[in-house]
């Protein structure tokens, strides 16, 4: 890229170039031909003036010295009317110019004779021509003059367009190095190195396009973020149906006189929550935040109710389901299937005695409050996740209860009860 921006900058200042060099080369060419005839025809009027008065009286006239502003590499001659040389440099017979202006038929009379460049005056007399004066220049010399120019014109093109490959190979340094270090941060963004970050070059166009990468870039990272940190609490979440199922078929080992198809179908139900909360996982970590139905409160009850049994029926311990006239909401059922799930599996697991859940009406707001027997939890932070991993089905639960829109507190540390508001619906 930086070879062809140069490159078309220089072909740029050499079509510039040759677009001004070629009328100006023939306007030189005009200029010192145009000036070459009025230098003759000064240095021959000069001497025609001097001479008019001995030629008109028949007499030989005498070259007259040569003035300051006279060119001196002009030849000057004066000619009689027949075509004799009388005075000064010239050939010994006139020529066709000489001839010409022999005829007083017009003032000044200019052409080529050989190499020269000759230029004659007639000096008259009332209707008589007493003499011609003739002046003249080699040729050579007026095309060496035109030549010189034309040269310093090209070397003043070449060191033009040797600026412009100069300036055209820096400003395309200052162009293209941005640029180049945008694709190495690209390249950095490609291969998972999401802190990557475009240094700012101060073109407009270019900065914009590397904020546009860096925004990319960090949204890209906290996706990526979030989404790991998701999947490690959604790992943690899978354990309680099967922490239900581990139970279930322990305890009917223990009993082998128990009827095992009792065992087996409370192991089927227990597989069927397993399932049941992987896709509710993975359609958590998928939707985005959308219009929702109202909540089935009467069935997500249910099914905590199955839960419940499965996880606290090894324990000996007993599930009490209470319902006080709740609102109605409209949030994800999967999300407050889940959000619930975590808690009865806390109170199974930490707690003791009877689990109470019971679903209310707490103002503007939907509350399922999970209660158990257990130890006050005193100033301690149940979310907080300890170095054991204990803590972090807490923290998925209150992630997911902020998603929509509802919180997660610990209401009561004794006994030990949690709070899940959720935003009530409408009337």
């Amino acid at each position: 890229m930086r070879r062809r921006i140069t490159s078309l900058t220089v072909l740029a200042a050499l079509v510039a170039t040759m677009l001004f060099a070629l009328p100006l080369g023939f306007a030189v060419w005009q200029y010192y031909h145009d000036n070459t005839k009025s230098e003759l025809e000064r240095a021959a009027d000069s001497v025609a003036l001097a001479v008019s008065h001995e030629l008109n009286a028949g007499l030989t006239p005498d070259m007259p010295p040569s003035g300051e502003d006279e060119d001196e590499d002009a030849d000057v001659g004066i000619y009689s009317p027949d075509g004799r040389l009388l005075a000064g440099r010239g050939p010994a017979v006139a020529g066709p110019v000489e001839r010409q202006a022999a005829k007083a038929t017009v003032d000044v009379v200019i052409g080529l004779e050989g190499e020269e460049m000759a230029l004659a005056v007639p000096v008259v007399s009332g209707p008589r021509v007493t003499g011609v004066v003739r002046a003249a220049v080699p040729e050579s010399q007026l095309r060496l003059r035109i030549i010189l120019t034309w040269l310093g014109m090209a070397g003043l093109a070449v060191a033009t367009t040797g600026v412009s490959w100069l300036l055209a190979r820096r400003f395309t340094k200052r162009l293209v190095q941005p640029l180049e270090e945008l694709a190495a941060a690209a390249e950095r963004l490609g291969d998972g190195d999401f802190t990557a970050r475009s240094p700012r070059a101060g073109i407009p166009e270019i900065d914009q396009v590397g904020e546009t990468l860096d925004a990319t870039a960090a949204r890209i990272g906290s996706t990526l973020e979030r989404e790991r940190a998701f999947s490690a609490e959604a790992s943690h979440q899978l354990r309680t149906p099967l922490t239900g199922l581990r139970l279930q078929l322990e305890a009917a080992l223990e009993t082998p006189a128990a009827d095992p198809y009792a065992a087996i179908r409370a192991g089927i139900a227990s597989t069927d929550r397993l399932e049941r909360t992987i896709e509710d996982l993975l359609a958590l970590g998928r939707e985005r935040r959308a219009p929702r139905a109202e909540l089935d409160l009467g069935a997500i009850l249910e099914e905590v109710r199955q839960a419940g049994e499965a996880l606290l029926g090894p324990q000996r311990r007993t599930l009490r389901i209470l319902r006080e006239d709740p609102p109605p909401a409209r949030v994800a059922a999967a999300a407050v299937r889940q959000v619930v799930g975590v808690l009865l599996d806390n109170a199974a697991t930490h707690g003791r005695g009877t689990v109470t859940v019971l679903a209310r009406d707490a103002g503007d707001a939907l509350a399922i409050d999970v209660a158990d027997e257990g130890p006050d939890l005193g100033e301690t932070d149940p979310f907080a996740t300890t170095p054991t991993g204990h803590g972090i089905g807490l923290r998925l639960a209150r992630g997911l209860a902020e998603a929509e829109g509802g919180r997660l507190r610990l209401s009561r540390p004794a006994p030990p009860t949690f709070t899940l508001l959720l935003p009530a619906a409408p009337p």
